[in-house]
């Protein structure tokens, strides 16, 4: 909406929220559009989705959801795009207007968004591959690896039993996840095509002080942007990989929930110019 039209709203929220590049992005997107809408961050914990979107009115257009809610939004909407179904975890809600009334469209960006910064960085197919974690992000990231290929990857997690989501997921998706201990990894890094690790900064430091080789031209995606550059990320390079930022990541799944709630093609090149001022890149 333009002129001087009632702004519409949207938001992301989450638990910690404070460090979301997602205002930055959408705001840059609206900005470049030329559309008056406004867009903030919401600090909601685990068990607050519901009522946060009770409380919304109708000049709410959508959500970007984060940890800890992404699969607590699958059961309060009243329709799950495939996508969203198939990994089992929302990170979009698409407020709609249906005869009056509000119908509430969960979507999942985040496939889109770990695909479209493997093909930024020329990579389009894969037959082997490994997620470092093993919750909703990871799940993301073996849907977006069985679209390039990947369809037993190796799965890298402390405890099975935090990764339930993760092996349902599989199941719809008609993959066969191998599940390996951090301690495999070294040894694996050096045989897979793709990577994407999902675990914080720390974690991956870990690894990181055990990696001796990788495959060359092998390409890791680090879903963590803060630092900039974590210690795995430097690594992997350091040993002849590719590494893919996680600010890739977000910029393509930010830009596909700009098209899924403002129905147009995302300004990609005006939030990428916003983020890197903010990111210092």
């Amino acid at each position: 909406m333009t002129g001087s039209a009632a702004p519409r709203h949207a938001g992301v929220l989450g638990h910690p929220i404070g460090h979301s590049l997602s205002p930055t992005l959408h705001r840059a997107a609206y900005a470049a559009l030329g559309i008056d809408w406004e867009y903030d961050a919401y600090d909601v914990d685990s068990g607050g989705l519901g009522a946060f979107i009770e409380g919304l009115d109708g000049s709410w257009a959508g959500l970007s959801l984060t940890m800890p809610l992404k699969v607590e939004a699958v059961p309060l909407m009243d329709f799950v795009e495939p996508m969203a179904k198939l990994v089992g975890g929302c990170n979009t809600v698409l407020l709609q207007n249906v005869g009056g009334a509000r119908h509430l469209v969960g979507a999942n960006t985040d496939v889109w968004g770990i695909q479209a910064a493997f093909r930024e960085a020329g990579v389009t197919a894969a037959s082997s591959g490994l997620i470092l974690g093993g919750g909703a992000t990871a799940t993301s990231a073996m849907a977006a690896l069985g679209s390039l290929g990947v369809t037993a990857p190796y799965v890298a997690v402390r405890s099975r039993g935090r990764a339930g989501g993760l092996l349902r997921a599989a199941t719809r998706m008609g993959v066969a996840p191998r599940f390996v201990t951090f301690e495999e990894v070294p040894v694996l890094a050096a045989h897979v095509d793709v990577a994407v690790s999902t675990v914080p900064a720390a974690a991956g430091a870990d690894v990181a002080t055990s990696l001796v080789s990788v495959k060359e031209g092998a390409a890791l995606l680090d879903a963590v942007y803060e630092p900039l550059v974590t210690p795995l990320g430097a690594r992997w390079a350091a040993l002849g990989g590719v590494r893919i930022g996680g600010e890739r990541m977000l910029l393509h799944q930010a830009g596909e929930q700009i098209r899924l709630m403002t129905g147009r093609e995302a300004p990609l090149a005006a939030m990428d110019d916003a983020m890197t001022r903010v990111l210092h890149i």
